[in-house]
Order: structure tokens, then C-alpha cells, then sequence
């Protein structure tokens, strides 16, 4: 059997259209998504300001214990999740974290690491899937992550206008 930093290497040799960067992102963003789903289930808007995460990933400093098996859609007591993360949810997790550590630099730094649409979330998903790094519920599927938002306008500033004028 194959370590997990062996595993992570042979896979990305095998498939160049992501950077290290871009499945350590998916990982973190699966831990904020853990972290706030209470908050999305209760209605609330926004997650917390600030996540404990590091924003800046150096390659040299992977840690293979990082990329121990974990699961975005199966609710497992054996894990410390207990929250099922859908497809959809875990992407919309990822846009959530990337403003919150990217600012409006989210979309350029996500696809420098190849990641262009939500379909990529997923490709990166199943991915670590198939090197065991990751598990899935029967009912998760690749398609879950396709056109769940535009990312052409997903990671820009939201403005809003006031026409109230105080006196």
C-alpha cells in the first residue's frame, strides 16, 4: 500500500491540471465547511470572519498526516464529522473560504492553482477519492459539483447602495 504522500505524488504526475495548492485548498475548505454547516443549516448569511487555517500553502511543508482519509458526503460517527457535505454545499464552501482568505484575489489564485468552474472542485474531489484520501457516500456524485455557481462573477465584491441620507 502506498503512503499518502507517495499516493499524492503519483497523482500529481498523473493528472497536471491541478497543483498541489488546489487539494490542499479542497481540504481546508472541507474543514470550514465542518466547521460552519450549523450556521448554514440555522440561516445565517455569513460564516465567522476568520477561520484558524494558514494562508499561504508551501509545498515544502506538506505534511502526509494532513491528507489522512476523510469524507465530504458520508456521515460516519467513526469520524470526527458528523455533517453530510453535499456536492453543492462543499462548493459553495470553497467560494465562501477563498473570499474569506483571497479577498478578491479569490478567483485569481484559484485558478492559478487550474481551478476554473465548480466542476473542478469536483474533479478534485474524486481524485482524492481514488487515492483513498477522501470517501463518498452512495448518493455523492462527480456531477453534484457541475454549475453550482457562475465563477465568472461568484468571487466579486458585493456593493450595496444606500439612497437613505442621514441628517
Amino acid at each position: 500500500m502506498k503512503s499518502p504522500l507517495q499516493a499524492m505524488r503519483d497523482l500529481l504526475s498523473e493528472d497536471t491540471r491541478y497543483k498541489i495548492e488546489a487539494y490542499q485548498f479542497i481540504r481546508e475548505a472541507l474543514q470550514f465547511a465542518h466547521e460552519n454547516i450549523d450556521k448554514e443549516e440555522l440561516g445565517e448569511e455569513h460564516f465567522p470572519e476568520s477561520v484558524e487555517s494558514s494562508t499561504e500553502f508551501d509545498p515544502t511543508d506538506f505534511d502526509p498526516a494532513s491528507f489522512e482519509t476523510s469524507s465530504f458526503g458520508e456521515d460516519d460517527s467513526s469520524h470526527t464529522t458528523s455533517h453530510h457535505i453535499t456536492g453543492q454545499q462543499l462548493s459553495e464552501s470553497c467560494r465562501l473560504y477563498a473570499i474569506e482568505q483571497y479577498g478578491y484575489l479569490a478567483r485569481i489564485v484559484l485558478g492559478s492553482w487550474g481551478i476554473h468552474c465548480t466542476g473542478d472542485f469536483g474533479e478534485l474531489v474524486y481524485n482524492l477519492i481514488r487515492i483513498e484520501q477522501m470517501r463518498k457516500s452512495d448518493s455523492d456524485r462527480r456531477e453534484d459539483f457541475d454549475d453550482v455557481f457562475d465563477f465568472e462573477n461568484a468571487f466579486d465584491p458585493k456593493f450595496e447602495l444606500s439612497l437613505e441620507s442621514e441628517i
